[in-house]
């Protein structure tokens, strides 16, 4: 659960967290051990435990795209990639669907990327998810996609390209 409380000078964010749990804090992986209370004093990027998309997960283009933008929330060092490969996703999404939900969405996902709200923008993300659902149909997921496919690693330099459905569209053919 979390809290934001409005200051003059600054805004704090208050986490409640199980035991066991996750969070993600600019880009450091932090796990509790007993029921608690956080209260994050300063700006601070973080995702919880509940919303990270694991890379096996990432079996449809929204939720490839989703994966790329956590990156850039979750591994800061990644960010770059990441919001390289988010692009090339979106490209791809918004080449073969004409679904005004999903570009509309992918519109303002794309504007929060850009002004470095990318937290905003996951939630934005995950509520098409129904509408890609509903456009993908009984189409079987994606095979699993290896991390290094999603996210190129920084030493190698390869850049893979993610699979994407043929066609995201509305139109029944």
């Amino acid at each position: 659960m979390t809290r934001e409380t409005g200051r003059a000078a600054a805004r704090t964010m208050h986490l409640s967290l199980k035991a066991g749990e996750r969070v993600y804090i600019n880009g450091a992986v932090v796990r509790v051990d007993r029921k608690v209370a956080l209260e994050l004093m300063n700006d601070a990027t973080f995702l919880l435990e509940g919303h990270v998309l694991q890379a096996e997960e990432a079996t449809t283009p929204l939720r490839q795209l989703y994966f790329a933008a956590q990156t850039m929330l979750i591994t800061p060092a990644q960010a770059g990639p990441a919001r390289s490969l988010y692009a090339r996703i979106e490209e791809g999404i918004l080449a073969v669907t004409t679904e005004p939900a999903i570009r509309d969405g992918l519109a303002a996902a794309h504007a929060l990327v850009e002004a470095g709200r990318a937290f905003e923008a996951l939630k934005l993300i995950r509520g098409l998810y129904a509408t890609e659902a509903t456009l993908l149909g009984p189409l079987a997921p994606l095979p699993e996609v290896p991390p290094a496919a999603l996210v190129p690693s920084a030493r190698s330099g390869q850049r893979r390209r993610p699979r994407t459905r043929p066609a995201l569209s509305s139109d029944k053919a």
